[in-house]
């Protein structure tokens, strides 16, 4: 919500939830590959989750119930202005600190392993 506040000046609240469940699900995946599984591999799969979950979101809450919170149309490679190729390569960018944070969590709060990269 915070990068979207900070390029758009505005947020609504369901991105709160999307980016909350968002990051649990980077969790998951982080937590069900082990350190051996690249991280250009987790940030791929990250991106295409929250690609996935913001189309699906977008088609409830964009399409389906006509509140407008975003619209992609102007953009290339887009899907019904939903989801775009440029933002996916944003977010492929923008889970790496969700995956640092969530090793962070999981090693200083829950006393799992210390974390260490593979990057390819």
């Amino acid at each position: 919500m915070m990068i979207e506040i900070l390029f758009s000046r505005s947020t609504h609240w369901t991105m709160g939830i999307l980016g909350g469940l968002c990051f649990l699900l980077i969790g998951l995946i982080n937590s069900t590959f082990s350190y051996d599984f690249s991280l250009i591999k987790q940030m791929t799969m990250s991106a295409i989750l929250i690609t996935a979950l913001e189309f699906v979101a977008g088609v409830i809450l964009n399409l389906g119930l006509h509140l407008a919170i975003w619209d992609y149309s102007h953009l290339p490679f887009n899907i019904l202005g939903q989801v775009c190729l440029p933002f996916s390569f944003i977010w492929f960018f923008l889970s790496l600190p969700a995956i640092f944070l969530d090793d962070f969590i999981r090693w200083q709060l829950f006393g799992e392993e210390k974390p260490h990269y593979k990057l390819f």
